[in-house]
């Protein structure tokens, strides 16, 4: 099996998907924008050649890249990047290599459109918030008094939060009318409820091998626009009604053969027309692995091996890793540049050391999401998992 894996050096815990293909036996073809003698040992390792592109961003040369390994080792079976920043080139290269293993363009289009998701929530039968494209300025209007401020506006395609934001009243509203904006938005009504994911991994008839349930106990958008510091978790456990709901969406959406990263609201009050207070309700749907660390994350919580999962997937079409051990809440907390904080690194150590997992500095491109230095610690009690990330995150 000849696999092309793009960007396998960046995020730098991606190498994994590539070492694990390798072990399966699977040809591993690394395509990136880092040069050969700047990759890390691992990256090195974990393929059998590399291609080096001076930029990612211009298609003829990923294509020419891809061009190559087809010449050089025959029919590419495979060719993903689990990063959302690169999904649609992936598609637009499965189309003009004949490579039917994964989505093509025009499906990949609507996966990541916020507006052509509703259709697939529906067919899911997953309750979502109404919407509406901002392109008619009337008709924009017409909505804010139907369903009321305050509204939430985001990009209909994008990576991350980034230009999503809350639409407090009739002023704010008009300023985003008045912009002349550089990609197409949508406005929905705001849902009053707190954010969890749900992560799993889908074979080619659309069943899940192994599911993950994360917490987000932050305002993810404001702690953006705010800066403020970030941390979540991912529980031992996976709420059955989050498992029912994100399995209905698998299915709506026609997802097989992905790694899937589904986010929801859980209500926090009762809201006319989606739900009871506890009740979940479709965001966003992202066809990719989570961002982040956050499959490591996974890893911790579960005490498996999400890469070798989706390993198994690509080269046998099932897995038997999804099965796990002992179970824990794994949490990420990080901090910011920009605040002083209560306590240095070598308190935090000192504290923590015998239970954080993973801990570093988060690449600069990830860190309006995820914050700059991050820990990732695993517990086996709420309580203590709620106390590292408040003592991690403590200001001076």
């Amino acid at each position: 099996m000849n696999v092309v894996f793009i960007s396998p050096q960046f995020p730098d815990t991606y190498w994994n998907w590539c070492d694990r293909l390798r072990k399966n036996g699977a040809t591993v073809l690394g395509i990136g924008d880092t040069p050969y003698d700047n990759l890390t040992n691992e990256v090195k390792a974990s393929l059998d050649e590399y291609y080096w592109v001076p930029s990612l961003e211009d298609y003829d040369q990923a294509f020419r890249a891809v061009a190559y390994f087809s010449y050089k080792y025959g029919k590419i079976d495979w060719l993903e990047s689990n990063n959302e920043y690169w999904l649609s080139q992936d598609a637009r290269l499965r189309d003009d290599f004949h490579i039917t293993t994964g989505a093509g363009s025009e499906l990949m289009s609507q996966w990541q459109s916020k507006a052509d998701m509703k259709k697939f929530y529906a067919a899911g039968g997953v309750p979502t918030a109404r919407q509406i494209k901002v392109s008619d300025p009337d008709a924009v209007r017409a909505f804010a008094r139907e369903v009321g401020y305050p509204l939430f506006a985001k990009p209909e395609k994008g990576v991350g939060s980034m230009g999503a934001h809350k639409i407090a009243d009739e002023a704010a509203l008009e300023e985003l009318l008045r912009k002349d904006l550089d990609t197409p938005y949508v406005l929905e009504e705001f849902v009053p409820g707190e954010i969890v994911s749900y992560e799993a991994i889908v074979d080619g008839e659309g069943n899940t091998l192994f599911e993950n349930h994360s917490e987000y106990p932050i305002d993810i958008a404001a702690s953006v626009e705010q800066q403020l510091d970030v941390w979540y978790y991912t529980r031992p456990d996976v709420d059955p009604k989050l498992s029912r709901l994100g399995r209905a969406a698998i299915k709506g959406f026609g997802i097989t053969n992905r790694f899937v990263h589904m986010e929801f609201f859980r209500l926090t009050e009762d809201k006319p027309g989606l739900g009871k207070k506890g009740d979940y309700v479709g965001l966003e749907v992202n066809v990719r692995a989570p961002g982040g660390y956050t499959p490591d994350l996974v890893n911790y919580a579960h005490s498996f091996d999400v890469y070798q999962i989706w390993v198994d997937m690509v080269t046998f079409g099932t897995s038997e890793q999804g099965k796990g051990g002992e179970t824990y809440y794994a949490t990420y907390a990080s901090r910011r540049d920009i605040h002083n904080y209560a306590y240095t690194h070598e308190q935090i150590m000192e504290r923590y050391g015998d239970v954080i997992c993973m801990q570093g500095r988060m690449a600069d491109v990830l860190s309006d999401d995820l914050g700059n230095d991050f820990y990732i610690a695993r517990f086996k009690d709420a309580k203590d998992r709620d106390e590292f990330a408040a003592f991690v995150e403590k200001l001076a």
